[in-house]
C-alpha cells in the first residue's frame, strides 16, 4: 500500500500567530500518523517561485493523508493557518513500486 505525503509551500505573515496553527494540528498528525519529513529549513530556489516555508509529511498511507485532511481536528488548524499564511498545500500518494 502506497504511502500518502502533504507538500505544503507557504509564506507566514505572523509567525507567533501560526505558533497556534502548529499546536492545533498536531493532534491531528498523531491520530494519523504522520513523520515530517522536511519542516522549515534550508532550501535553494533552482526553478519557479518559491516560497518562505516548506513542509513534506508523510502518512502511513494516502487514504491516512487524506484523512487527516479532511478531519475535524485539522480543519480548525487550517482556519488558523489560512489566517497568518497563504501558500499551497497538495495530498500526493507515494510511488509504490
Amino acid at each position: 500500500m502506497a504511502k500518502g505525503y502533504w507538500i505544503g509551500r507557504i509564506d507566514v505573515h505572523d509567525a507567533e500567530a501560526y505558533k497556534a496553527y502548529v499546536e492545533t494540528a498536531t493532534p491531528a498528525y498523531r491520530e494519523f500518523g504522520a513523520t515530517f519529513l522536511v519542516r522549515g529549513g534550508e532550501f535553494d530556489p533552482v526553478e519557479g517561485n518559491a516560497r518562505a516555508r516548506n513542509v513534506v509529511i508523510e502518512f502511513p498511507t494516502y487514504e491516512a493523508a487524506l484523512a487527516c485532511y479532511a478531519s475535524e481536528t485539522y480543519q480548525k488548524a487550517r482556519a488558523i493557518r489560512q489566517k497568518v499564511s497563504d501558500g499551497e498545500l497538495i495530498v500526493i500518494k507515494g510511488h509504490d513500486g
